[in-house]
């Protein structure tokens, strides 16, 4: 009985498998060190002396901050559907 095609499909199948999981889990990381990095110039930028509360320029300053922060999540989520999108399905590239 002679498997070796059908293993070495199997093993060429799983291992894009995991290749896939690691871009998908390294994009998410990207993104969440992203947002790290944009609470913490967000914070740097706008906070003068922490007190009880906001003053105006600083409420303002905040607001637009998380306002540009949701336009380059939004920017960068449509820009990595479009890479996933030009990505050969793997099922597609093995079928014929």
């Amino acid at each position: 009985l002679d498997c070796s095609p059908k293993i070495s499909y199997c093993s060429h199948f799983y291992f894009n498998q995991a290749v896939h999981f690691i871009e998908v889990e390294t994009q998410k990381q990207c993104f969440q060190q992203l947002v790290h990095q944009t609470t913490g110039l967000c914070w740097e930028k706008c906070m003068d002396k922490p007190g009880p509360k906001l003053d105006c320029r600083s409420e303002a300053c905040f607001e637009n901050c998380v306002e540009r922060f949701i336009d380059l999540s939004q920017f960068i989520l449509n820009r990595l559907e479009q890479t996933q999108k030009s990505k050969p399905v793997f099922s597609e590239s093995f079928s014929g």
